[in-house]
């Protein structure tokens, strides 16, 4: 049987406070009786969790990362950089996923904060009416939002509607006018905002946009962000619009099946994805770079320093994506230069 605090307790000749105050890094033990305990503590293999930590200051150290979807590369690109900065910081990193639509999402979500199974909430791309927004902000909890954003939250989020437009408009700009685009479920607020991002370009461009050219795959899976969504969806596009010159895919991981449908369809035009995750380098995909890790490890911070201080001044950043223009593009800077 694994050792406890009280069995530490017991054979250092302390109270359970003082084996807390111990494992807290107390300043008010001595360094004796400091000694005397982490050496027990070391004899008989226990090294204090940050849970258990927390009990015994009355707090969990838990932090709880809410999220729709598990296996997305968006979602562990972001998870890592909240464990990174929560692994510095001796915090524990729990992870609630929410399933479901409409009244049953929201009702999970409500659950998690009425539990208070973490000192602190980081709510990843979960999309609320403002409705439920405003019911949540009556919960005395800290919440900050990523990949979103509201009144009355932190928030760290990305221009979703900047970079659709920035990867639409260098198209346009190279002299392509019929740039379809890859879309996932527009239940999806990112994907709500990079279609709008994608009109803004057509009508800034002054050229007419079909709205046919915006394609969804066959899946729901994920949202309809995966590679199978991309393969299917570039399928759908050359064969009902062989006229499509040029494509902007709406995550990185659908742009990797939209250019193996090219390579099986045997033609190739100029695709730019949007994410950046680590495969897009090896495989020369131009895309638009959020910075995820940043974003997760930024909230974390943000999240920790409300836990601190919840009278500051609410937080809401929002970053602007980069494009990065690589050989899926076709050399389109030199086109556009002529």
């Amino acid at each position: 049987m694994a050792s406890t605090i009280y069995d530490i307790a017991a054979k250092a000749g302390v109270s359970i406070a003082t084996v807390s105050r111990v494992f807290n890094q107390s300043t008010s033990v001595s360094q004796k009786t400091r000694n005397k305990v982490l050496k027990v503590a070391e004899s008989v293999g226990y090294h204090p969790q940050a849970y258990a930590q927390g009990l015994a200051s009355k707090k969990l150290n838990t932090i709880m990362a809410v999220v729709p979807v598990m296996s997305n590369y968006f979602f562990m690109e972001i998870l890592g950089g909240i464990q990174d900065k929560l692994t510095q910081l001796g915090y524990e990193l729990s992870i609630f996923n929410v399933t479901g639509t409409g009244d049953s999402f929201f009702e999970q979500v409500e659950h998690v904060i009425r539990r208070r199974a973490a000192e602190g909430y980081l709510f990843i791309s979960i999309h609320l009416n403002p409705d439920q927004w405003d019911k949540l902000q009556k919960y005395p909890v800290p919440i900050t939002l990523v990949d979103e954003f509201y009144d009355g939250f932190d928030s760290v989020s990305v221009d979703n509607v900047q970079g659709a437009y920035t990867a639409t408009k260098t198209l346009l700009d190279a002299g392509y006018k019929r740039v379809g685009m890859i879309s996932a479920l527009e239940s999806s607020k990112p994907i709500k905002d990079r279609i709008k991002g994608y009109r803004l370009a057509f009508e800034e461009s002054e050229i007419p946009l079909d709205s046919k050219l915006i394609v969804c795959g066959d899946t729901d899976y994920r949202d309809g962000f995966t590679e199978r969504g991309g393969y299917t969806a570039m399928q759908q596009m050359i064969e009902l619009h062989s006229e499509v010159d040029a494509c902007f895919c709406s995550s990185d991981i659908q742009a990797v099946g939209a250019l193996k449908a090219m390579e099986d369809l045997e033609l190739s035009i100029p695709l730019i994805g949007y994410d950046d995750i680590e495969i897009s380098e090896y495989i020369g995909l131009s895309t638009v770079r959020q910075p995820m890790r940043d974003m997760g490890s930024i909230a974390t911070q943000t999240l920790l320093d409300r836990m601190k201080n919840e009278g500051k001044a609410i937080s809401q950043i929002m970053y602007s994506p980069q494009l990065i223009l690589r050989k899926s593009t076709n050399g389109i800077l030199k086109t556009s230069q002529k």
